[in-house]
């Protein structure tokens, strides 16, 4: 215990002297001083240079005033001071008076020694009894200045501009306003996963700040030099940090170093008596305080500690919210000049649409999608390239022919030419956002300068079957191609892919010749193969009904020796088989998804005129259209199926009749009429006696039976006029 400096009033200064020593003798703690008179204790009392008087011990009867005058004295400069009354004139009228005067205690004199073991026992718990509620006064006055400090730090906190300023008041106000001798700060980095080190407070632990001077607040600056210098970041999972910082829990951390980045001996004196309080900031990080103080962090500062995080917490929700306000108001901007080039895009497109529906041959088509767009302030010049190995520019508007000549010099070298190959083999809009920097587009510089662009995009044209060229458009601006518009062209790019199959087909049906190619494929792959080397036998592909909505069905003439159970058994891709038929061979359906085969025809607008396999060799005949690249349309097929060799190229003529009707089947007979008159011609219905009924076909096609007869007599009946009538 401090020890105690008592004041023992009395006139007598025999008594005074011995009263002193005495409680000297009774408590090692009490340092006791005479004063014979009153003036002298008031003078004792106000002097300045002397320890503080902490307990008066004074007598009642004494000249000028009494002892209870003398308290009304001292309660002037000291209204909680001790006062004991110690008095040999004993009455119930004194220590009534005593008592109202509002003295400490009272005590009588008596003439043994033992009274003084009393006395000294009084004064220490008078004393400690001052001490501590002066000390727990002083404190409240100390919290409440710290409240009023945190209420003023949480103002500038939500006046804050940004976290790391944030992150920096805090730590400056617990360095300061709550005399916490480290504070580090920890902000969660989302794109990192990690907690990272945003502040802290300059101050060697164990050493106290020099007068006047403001610690420095800085994420690069360590804390000391002791090895106390904090970790720059904590990892998923790493620690006491992290742990508090995932749960949302403090944690208060006795003799050890949460944030540490070097290792200490445990007898080190800077962190021998170290403590640390780490407390969660919510979604956004932690708050460490660490004190070398014995007593650690009490419950006062630990709530003041609390009160700091909750307010840095709602200033950086309050800076989140802030940024996402700033982020967003930037994002409309963006949005709204993206919607105004997007607006303008789709009237270009619209018109495009116009111009391609009036054409009737490719080069039409080309020369007005790449003129519409080159007659645009926003689209410098267009170009359309062929789909064809090396990609050439067929047509252009808004550039001379000097920048096409360029392309042709310098072939694969041209950074074009490999958008075009990436935009073919991914069949996807490719973009590059800025010429002048983009990797391999060096040496495309000047004419960016000159002709006034800086992003490309490349579109391919394609429909469902196979791509058809790709058209490449000079943007002006950086990256100023969004997401909306790159939907616009892709599908722009689709319309005019369409556009061109629907041109190209037209112009197949004004060809007389035609081209038979005759194929000889023994892979395995093919399903007429396998059937073949199963029963032995020859199988025949009958007809195929694609249903167009993943579904195939074949028919298939095989020996008795095949079976629909066998063939669902053996072949992973039949996903039903049934018996149309049954005779010297049976007639057999099967129902599987898209075959590669039938996908590769039906890209380059191929009919398959007959299939036979026989010991697991089949036979193939295509009928390809005049335009169509033979030796192309082989090697598709044989990407699927290696084995695969053409036997035979002739070239047919088709008769006006048979393009007639080719035409008018395609044009008066809906696809269901058209599945529906299929199905009973490659199923034996029109035959005597029939090979089938109507509702079994209604069964294969996944139809009711009146819903079959509908679509069948539809287009019977369309044939009959037809017959009759004329096309």
């Amino acid at each position: 215990m401090t020890n105690i400096t008592a004041l023992v009033v009395d006139n007598e200064p025999g008594f005074a002297e011995l009263a002193c020593e005495m409680l000297e003798r009774e408590r090692d703690a009490i340092d006791a001083e005479p004063a014979t008179s009153t003036v002298d204790a008031l003078e004792r009392l106000e002097a300045t240079g002397a320890p503080p008087v902490d307990c008066i011990v004074s007598d009642y009867a004494m000249p000028r005033m009494t002892g209870l005058e003398l308290l009304e004295q001292v309660r002037a400069v000291d209204p909680d001071l001790p006062f004991i009354l110690f008095t040999g004139r004993g009455s119930e009228a004194v220590a009534s008076e005593a008592i109202d005067a509002g003295v400490t205690q009272y005590l009588q004199k008596r003439a043994e020694s033992e009274q003084y073991a009393v006395l000294a026992a009084e004064i220490v718990n008078a004393v400690e009894q001052y001490r501590t509620e002066n000390e727990l006064q002083e404190n409240e006055r100390r919290y409440q200045r710290t409240v009023t400090a945190l209420h003023e730090t949480a103002r500038d906190l939500m006046r804050a501009e940004s976290k790391d300023e944030i992150y920096r008041t805090a730590v400056e106000t617990g360095r300061e306003d709550l005399d916490v001798p480290v504070v580090v700060a920890y902000a969660f980095d989302s794109s990192e996963g990690a907690l990272e080190l945003s502040a802290s407070s300059e101050r060697t632990v164990g050493t106290e700040p020099k007068s006047g001077e403001a610690p420095a607040v800085t994420p690069e600056t360590p804390t000391g030099t002791t090895g106390l210098d904090p970790a720059p970041r904590f990892e998923r999972g790493d620690g006491v940090v992290w742990e508090v910082f995932s749960e949302g829990e403090t944690t208060t951390c006795d003799g050890t170093d949460a944030v540490r980045a070097t290792a200490v001996e445990d007898d080190d004196p800077a962190v021998r008596n170290w403590s640390e309080l780490v407390v969660p900031l919510g979604t956004h990080g932690v708050l460490v305080a660490g004190t070398d103080d014995t007593d650690g962090f009490d419950g006062a500062k630990t709530e003041l500690l609390h009160v700091l995080s909750a307010n840095v917490e709602a200033a950086l929700d309050r800076a989140e919210r802030e940024d996402l306000l700033r982020e967003r108001d930037r994002t409309l901007t963006q949005q709204n000049e993206e919607l105004s080039r997007l607006n303008h895009t789709n009237s270009v497109v619209r018109e495009i649409n116009h111009g391609i529906a009036q054409a009737s041959t490719r080069p039409e088509i080309e020369t007005t999608v790449c003129e519409r767009l080159a007659n645009t302030d926003r689209y410098q010049f267009a170009w359309i390239a062929t789909a064809d190995e090396p990609p050439e520019p067929t047509t252009w508007a808004g550039v001379d022919a000097t920048y096409v000549d360029k392309l042709h010099e310098e072939g694969d070298r041209a950074p074009e030419v490999a958008l075009v190959r990436d935009a073919l083999e991914s069949n996807c809009v490719c973009v590059v956002d800025d010429v002048l920097e983009a990797e391999g587009w060096d040496h495309r510089r000047k004419e960016a300068l000159t002709h006034g662009y800086q992003t490309v995009l490349a579109v391919p044209l394609s429909d469902e079957e196979r791509r058809r060229g790709v058209l490449v458009v000079h943007v002006d601006g950086v990256g100023s191609i969004g997401d909306r518009e790159r939907e616009v062209f892709a599908e722009l790019g689709e319309t005019i892919g369409y556009a061109l199959r629907s041109v190209e087909r037209a112009r197949a049906m004004l060809i007389d010749s035609r081209i038979e190619l005759e194929l000889e494929c023994r892979d395995d792959r093919l399903l007429l193969n396998r059937l073949s080397n199963w029963s032995g036998g020859r199988v025949t592909l009958e007809g195929v009904i694609d249903r167009g909505d993943g579904d195939v069905v074949s028919f298939v003439s095989a020996p008795d020796t095949v079976s629909p159970a066998t063939l669902e058994e053996e072949s992973a891709v039949v996903e039903r088989a049934t018996v149309v038929s049954e005779g010297d061979e049976l007639l057999l359906e099967a129902t599987t998804g898209p075959t590669p085969f039938l996908e590769v025809l039906h890209s380059y607008d191929v009919r398959l005129q007959s299939v036979a396999s026989e010991g697991g060799v089949a036979t193939l005949t295509l009928a390809v259209p005049k335009q169509i690249d033979t030796r192309e349309l082989v090697e598709s097929i044989r990407v699927e199926y290696p084995e695969t060799e053409l036997q035979a190229r002739r070239e047919t003529t088709a008769t006006p009749s048979t393009r007639q009707l080719d035409t008018y089947l395609e044009q008066r007979l809906t696809d269901r009429q058209f599945e529906a008159l299929q199905a009973a011609h490659y199923g034996g219905f029109f035959s005597w006696p029939r090979e089938t009924t109507a509702e079994e076909l209604a069964e294969v096609l996944s139809v009711s039976p009146p819903t079959y007869h509908y679509h069948l007599r539809a287009a019977e009946r369309k044939l009959v006029s037809l017959a009759f009538d004329g096309i």
